[in-house]
């Protein structure tokens, strides 16, 4: 096999990437990320406890080592041949990147607090299986006990405690049905095959909020077409097949959704932002970004059930913004007036005047200031 991933059926990152290689029919095998499997690979790998990893059996003696799911479909993307998950248009990539980061990075709240709040014993259990194959039932939920407290506990840091959960949940049922009315007309998000859009969703919707239990019976009454999508996003493929709508078509029904990302996600980024600055400065000697720089103010919700609260200040996601800012800045012309209109319809008017205050770049499998 040309690739190796390191993952498990219950990581929601894992589920993105799976369904990924799946669909660009490159050969790969998986690799149950046991506990034994993190001391002998991850760790000398990457340095750092994390899923999913994927190798490469390049030649070389080791194989090259590609960690984070962007990443990871990005050079397969650059090393393999098939149609691309990007389009090419400016309208429709622009929409892609948004929404592989509201997918990535937004989406992950309604994922772990319907993982936490519904389905906990399945959870435990998952983790359990995965990490301690060789032991009793009994025994491997008493062995990843930590891991779970650690993991379930990273809700309120999400934005998640008992004041916001009517809002959490308002906000992804106004979210399932939005996807459940594009998905009335489209097979994926921008025609007939996968985008990057589509796999930024699969993450949380198939390996947390549909493979969950009981937050999957609430997805295939709410929006069953959601949870055939995620089937199909997730499902070997035999054939590269379907392609993006033609001449750059943006459909209406994808707007709500990209008006959700530029409602609910934009302030907190352009926050994060400013905060991020402020500690670039205070730190000028400091290349690595820490994973959470204190907490601020967010307003999580939708419509007319919204509520601020707090939110840890998480860097990460301006990685990915910055590859959103990165390509309103390389367009002009027709292209950039294509580009201004969208972001306008949808109320993200304000990333036309953004300008990310500190550059960022992956480097040795962790976000740092770039140049530094």
């Amino acid at each position: 096999m040309t690739y190796t991933l390191i993952g498990a059926a219950v990581s929601l990152y894992t589920g993105k990437v799976r369904g990924y290689l799946r669909w660009k029919n490159v050969p790969f095998r998986e690799e149950m990320s046991t506990r034994e499997v993190y001391k002998s690979e991850i760790l000398p790998r990457v340095g750092w406890s994390v899923i999913p990893v994927v190798v490469h059996h390049d030649g070389s003696d080791t194989g090259l080592t590609l960690q984070d799911t962007t990443d990871i479909i990005d050079y397969v993307e650059q090393h393999e041949p098939g149609p691309s998950v990007y389009p090419d248009s400016v309208r429709q990539r622009l929409a892609a990147l948004i929404l592989e980061l509201f997918g990535d990075e937004w989406l992950v709240i309604p994922a772990m607090h319907y993982r936490w709040a519904y389905n906990r014993d399945f959870a435990h259990g998952e983790f359990g299986a995965f990490s301690f194959p060789d032991l009793s039932p009994e025994e491997q939920r008493e062995r990843v006990a930590k891991p779970v407290a650690y993991f379930s506990g990273a809700l309120p840091g999400l934005g998640i405690n008992p004041d916001s959960v009517p809002a959490v949940e308002a906000a992804y049922e106004a979210f399932l049905a939005a996807f459940e009315a594009h998905l009335a007309r489209h097979d994926f998000l921008f025609g007939s095959r996968p985008s990057i859009a589509d796999y930024g969703f699969l993450g949380p919707l198939y390996a947390h909020l549909l493979r969950d239990p009981a937050s999957g019976e609430i997805m295939r009454r709410l929006a069953p077409r959601v949870a055939d999508w995620a089937l199909r996003c997730h499902a070997p493929q035999h054939a590269l097949t379907g392609d993006f709508l033609p001449d750059g078509d943006l459909p209406e029904t994808l707007l709500p959704m990209l008006r959700m990302f530029a409602a609910q996600q934009l302030p907190v980024l352009i926050d994060t932002a400013d905060r991020l600055a402020a500690w670039a400065d205070e730190n000028p000697d400091m290349a690595e970004v820490p994973r959470v720089l204190g907490f601020h103010k967010a307003r999580i919700g939708h419509g007319d059930t919204v509520v601020e609260t707090d939110r840890a200040v998480i860097p990460y996601p301006l990685w990915m913004l910055q590859r959103v800012t990165d390509l309103l800045d390389s367009l002009d012309g027709e292209a950039r007036s294509q580009a201004e209109e969208l972001l306008r319809s949808i109320g993200a008017q304000q990333l036309l005047d953004f300008d990310m205050p500190v550059r960022l770049e992956r480097r040795h499998f962790r976000v740092c200031v770039q140049g530094r």
